[in-house]
C-alpha cells in the first residue's frame, strides 16, 4: 500500500504590522492579542484531526515563530522538534517595508503596487543595502536581499523543503510548516505547480492552515483549508 502522509502549512496570526496596514517583510514584529489567539485556535482545531506530526519548520521571524509556539501547545507538542529557517522568512519588501499600503498606492499607483504585491517576478523598490542582522551573520552576505520578487523569495525557499521537508515526507513523517503569506504562497506554488499568472489570486489569511495529502511518491491527493 502506498502510505499517506501529511504536510499542513499556517500562516502566523496577526502581527502589528498587519493590524497597521504596512509592509514588514525581514522586519521582526511580533504578533498582537488577535494574533495570538487566532494561532491558539488554529491549533485548537488542527488538534482534533490527530495528525501525528514528527517535526515543525519555520522563519526566524518572532511572528512565526510564536505562531508555532502557540500551535504546538494546543497539539500537546511542545517537545516536537522544532526547525528554525531564514529560508521560510517572509518576502522581502525592500524598501516599501514600514509603509502604509494605502499611502503607496497614492504614492505609486495601484497598478504599480498591484505588480509589486501579487506579481510573480516584480520586484519592489530595493534597499540601498542589505540588513546587518545577528540572524544573517553567517549567510553569504551576497544571500542577503535587498528586495525581493515572490520568484526570487521561492528560489531561496525551494532547497530547504527539498532537503528537509520532502525527505521526512517520503518516509511517511508528517510535517508542519509555520511560515508567512508570501513565502507560504512561494510554497504553495512549487506544491501544487500553479501558473506565474494565476499564483496572483492565492491568498493565505492569518491563522489558516493547508492540509496536503501525499502519496510516498510524493504524488498530491487531497488538499483541505482549514480556519479558525
Amino acid at each position: 500500500m502506498n502510505k499517506m502522509t501529511q504536510l499542513v502549512l499556517i500562516r502566523h496570526g496577526e502581527s502589528t504590522a498587519n493590524r497597521d496596514n504596512v509592509y514588514t517583510g525581514w522586519s521582526d514584529v511580533p504578533l498582537t492579542t488577535t494574533g495570538c489567539q487566532e494561532a491558539k485556535a488554529i491549533g485548537a482545531k488542527l488538534a482534533t484531526l490527530g495528525i501525528d506530526f514528527k517535526a515543525c519548520h519555520t522563519s526566524v521571524l518572532q511572528r512565526a515563530i510564536m505562531t508555532s509556539y502557540l500551535v504546538l501547545e494546543q497539539l500537546h507538542l511542545n517537545d516536537l522538534p522544532l526547525f528554525k529557517t531564514w529560508r521560510l522568512n517572509e518576502r522581502h519588501y525592500g524598501a516599501l517595508r514600514g509603509l502604509n499600503k494605502d499611502i503607496t498606492r497614492e504614492i505609486f499607483g495601484k497598478r504599480q503596487v498591484a505588480r509589486w504585491r501579487r506579481g510573480y517576478a516584480s520586484v519592489p523598490p530595493l534597499l540601498e543595502k542589505a540588513d546587518n542582522d545577528r540572524r544573517y551573520a553567517n549567510l553569504d552576505p551576497r544571500a542577503i536581499p535587498r528586495g525581493e520578487s515572490l520568484k526570487m523569495a521561492s528560489a531561496r525557499l525551494q532547497p530547504y523543503y527539498q532537503a528537509n521537508i520532502v525527505p521526512r515526507l517520503k518516509q511517511g513523517e508528517a510535517q508542519l510548516v509555520v511560515a508567512h503569506g508570501s513565502s507560504l504562497r512561494a510554497l504553495i506554488k512549487y506544491v501544487e505547480a500553479i501558473s506565474d499568472t494565476d499564483i496572483d489570486g492565492v491568498e493565505v489569511q492569518n491563522g489558516e492552515a493547508i492540509i496536503y495529502d501525499f502519496a510516498k511518491d510524493m504524488t498530491l491527493s487531497d488538499k483541505q483549508r482549514l480556519y479558525d
